[in-house]
């Protein structure tokens, strides 16, 4: 799992049948720091999420197979809406 930033939204008019009715978005990880990562991913929601909201995106595949099908080629997810993030201070443990 990782946080992520929504960026956008994907229009795909030829794809795998069992995505078909699947929201997707553009979603850039979020590195420690807060900063955006270079690569974009693109994520299967069925939370909702906005653009430049934070969410939280689950990279296992079981959570797509379970709702899409076995043979569903989606992987990422996103599982949950972030509300507020808080970091450790330096120094202390995690």
């Amino acid at each position: 799992m990782f946080l992520a930033r929504i960026e956008g939204t994907v229009v795909a008019t030829a794809k795998h049948p069992t995505l078909d009715g699947c929201r997707f978005l553009i979603a850039r990880r979020l590195e420690s720091d807060g900063a955006a990562a270079v690569e974009p991913n693109v994520v299967v929601d069925w939370m909702g999420a906005a653009k430049g909201e934070t969410v939280l995106i689950s990279t296992d595949g079981d959570i797509a197979r379970l709702k899409l099908g076995n043979n569903t080629p989606a992987r990422m997810v996103v599982v949950g809406l972030v509300d507020a993030e808080q970091q450790p201070a330096a120094g202390s443990a995690a």
